[in-house]
């Protein structure tokens, strides 16, 4: 496959696919984007977010942008129309929103985007989800994270895809003194034991578009980390 995947990203190219990605402002979604304008894989990206992303590259300037009220969704069900695959990226931390800000993002705004995106023909949904993910931990962020994998799988897309990254290697913009902490401690980790507590973000993207353009027979799927792996280095120096 890791010779196959130049071949296959470019039969991909000529299906003329369209996308969209929720939570293009954040770490993941920031280096997903970069990833699908510099591989060219789908004809039109549109950004679904809270607020307009100014780039400066000339190499954005095709990707449309929708800003909605994640309160009123409803009201914006036509930004989610048309789109073939779906990458949602949304997430945000209790530390930051609270319990009830952690659950409305995480669940609500991401379980409501999943079923007006099925309503507007998405087929492929895509889903950014956490390592230990499960609707019967006790744990919040693995309970609500693992209800939303659940609740999306219901919806019915024809294919859907859970990806389950653990700690995501990556420099923040945004100041979260405890996750840095933890990627210090694990650099070394990751170096003897590679696919066991973290991933580069990077990877993490990568194997998210080269799983996209793998075509597979399986309605839903679950990736976890060390797939994760796997997936991201696919064709690794091959362009």
């Amino acid at each position: 496959m890791a010779a196959n995947i130049a071949t296959t990203r470019e039969e991909y190219r000529k299906l003329n696919q369209s996308c969209f990605i929720l939570g293009a402002s954040g770490e993941t979604g920031k280096e997903l984007l970069k990833e699908i304008i510099q591989s060219r894989l789908f004809s039109r990206v549109t950004l679904i977010g809270r607020r307009k992303l100014n780039y400066e590259d000339e190499a954005y300037k095709e990707v449309v942008q929708e800003v909605v009220d994640f309160e009123k969704l409803d009201d914006y069900a036509s930004a989610f129309q048309g789109h073939d695959v779906g990458f949602c990226c949304l997430g945000t931390t209790k530390a930051k929103s609270g319990e009830a800000g952690f659950i409305r993002v995480d669940h609500d705004y991401v379980v409501k985007s999943a079923q007006l995106a099925k309503s507007g023909g998405c087929k492929y949904f895509n889903l950014e989800s956490s390592v230990g993910a499960n609707r019967k931990s006790s744990f919040l962020q693995l309970r609500v994270k693992g209800e939303a994998e659940v609740e999306i799988e219901e919806i019915g897309f024809d294919r859907y895809s859970i990806f389950r990254p653990a700690v995501l290697l990556c420099d923040r913009e945004e100041s979260r003194p405890a996750e840095w902490f933890a990627r210090k401690m694990l650099v070394p980790i990751a170096y003897m034991f590679p696919t066991a507590f973290s991933v580069p973000i990077t990877t993490l993207v990568k194997a998210m578009l080269n799983n996209a353009v793998i075509q597979s027979d399986k309605k839903v799927e679950m990736l976890e980390n060390k797939a994760i792996h796997s997936l991201g280095k696919l064709g690794e120096g091959k362009s």
